[in-house]
């Protein structure tokens, strides 16, 4: 045990044991979505939706497992819900990709991300971030959580005239908003696992409401699908044109962002940032996903990514490697218990992620509103994040503002030349993309 809990950076007289397994189920039952998402969105493209379900399952034990045991971070690791629509709808049905060639790309991508991680590129783009946007990011994230669960509960829905405005009350909506309520008493009331038991007590609740749907003859065990019919069906062909090796650079660019974004925002939550600025065992955080991300290719999936709903295991006082190993184990068993993780309504989730918002944004206050030249890119890279829904889009302008207004202040010497590549790469992202 004591062999495990070195392996895991655990540390008895800092970490609690019930704690941090308690803050591993939080993060997955936060997290679970997936499991039903990212197959219905992969199988649009004509993939196999059971071997969809396996190829989730595992390919986000390995990533997580991967990031316990090299990083000792709480964090957990699983498809990307941006790049997966991008796979999907993109790659397969705009621009007309086979998924076979799509897997392809994908496989590049992660062979590419483990390299330029090995070399350190990743770590370099992320020490060039300076504080206040580091802030930015944090509390931008926490909004962008905030209105994903908002949004998943139908409480935030779309509007033709206002682009985004209140929905009705159906009984989705009133679920969402019972489990925001209650997150919130219990978190208020401190009680221990207060997110966890809100996404528990709101799928019960969501059951006599019919949110929570009980299939007939249903069962709560089954056994894994196989996933070989998507398992290594890659195709390289026309992979040497010009446009497959854009959209490779747009993957990593937003794979990148997306990555380095959250882990800003959920180191800043566990408290780890040195005086620096720098993050502890970063680079193989960043490792995990890059290996994660080519072996969810060969199973069949889309690129892994770190994900924000880790947050709310860091609420709940995870710390440790601990907790991403429960992650890691809860992925792992959910292939045998499938039926069981999908009947968590997206509703039921709603109250963990508005309240993990609540505990995020508090790195506002850390911004430099004093000064105009910090102030703006902070604000532009928080507003961007929600209304432009992306982590990585957010990033992007408020690097590109930061590196204008610095430059055009005469205060060159706060950009570091990294940051002046990566405006560069941003302007030509911005000017190609579709």
């Amino acid at each position: 045990m004591k062999i495990l809990e070195k392996a895991l950076g655990f540390d008895p007289s800092k970490h609690s044991f019930r704690t941090e397994l308690i803050a591993g189920a939080t993060t997955f039952l936060t997290m679970s979505y997936i499991l039903a998402v990212n197959p219905s969105i992969l199988a649009d493209s004509g993939m196999d939706k059971g071997a969809l379900f396996t190829a989730t399952a595992v390919a986000s034990a390995i990533a997580t497992l991967l990031l316990a045991f090299m990083a000792k971070l709480p964090f957990a690791q699983a498809p990307s819900m941006g790049l997966n629509a991008f796979f999907a709808y993109t790659l397969c049905q705009a621009m007309g990709y086979s998924w076979e060639q799509s897997l392809a790309i994908m496989l590049i991508e992660g062979i590419i991300f483990i390299a330029i991680t090995f070399f350190n590129v990743r770590e370099l783009i992320l020490a060039s971030i300076p504080k206040n946007l580091r802030y930015a990011i944090s509390a931008g994230i926490g909004m962008f959580i905030a209105f994903i669960g908002l949004k998943n509960a139908g409480i935030i829905v779309s509007s033709p005239a206002t682009y985004v405005t209140l929905g009705a009350f159906t009984p989705t909506a009133i679920l969402g908003i019972i489990a925001i309520v209650l997150s919130g008493i219990l978190m208020a009331r401190k009680v221990k696992g207060s997110l966890f038991y809100g996404i528990v007590i709101a799928t019960l609740i969501g059951i006599p409401m019919g949110v929570t749907v009980l299939p007939k003859d249903w069962l709560p065990v089954s056994m894994p699908h196989s996933v070989s019919p998507i398992f290594c069906k890659f195709d390289f062909t026309g992979f040497l044109s010009l446009k497959t090796c854009l959209v490779v650079l747009s993957l990593l660019m937003v794979n990148i962002f997306d990555t380095i974004g959250t882990l800003v925002g959920l180191a800043e939550k566990t408290g780890i940032v040195k005086q620096d600025g720098s993050i502890p065992n970063v680079k193989e955080a960043m490792m995990s996903d890059a290996i994660g991300t080519t072996a969810g290719a060969m199973l069949g999936s889309s690129t892994i990514t770190t994900y924000i709903e880790s947050a709310s295991g860091i609420a709940e006082g995870g710390r440790s490697g601990l907790t991403a190993f429960v992650v890691g184990l809860f992925f792992i068993v959910s292939l045998f218990l499938s039926p069981i993780f999908l009947l968590i309504p997206s509703a039921a989730t709603s109250g963990a992620l508005v309240l993990v918002g609540v505990l995020m944004i508090d790195s506002v206050q850390k911004i430099e509103f004093n000064d105009v030249s910090e102030a703006f890119p902070a604000f532009i890279t928080m507003i961007t994040m929600v209304l432009c829904y992306s982590i990585a889009d957010g990033i992007y302008m408020g690097i590109l503002s930061y590196v204008i207004l610095k430059l055009c202040t005469s205060q060159w010497k706060s950009v570091n030349l990294t940051l002046v590549i990566l405006s560069i790469l941003f302007v030509l992202y911005f000017i190609t993309k579709d």
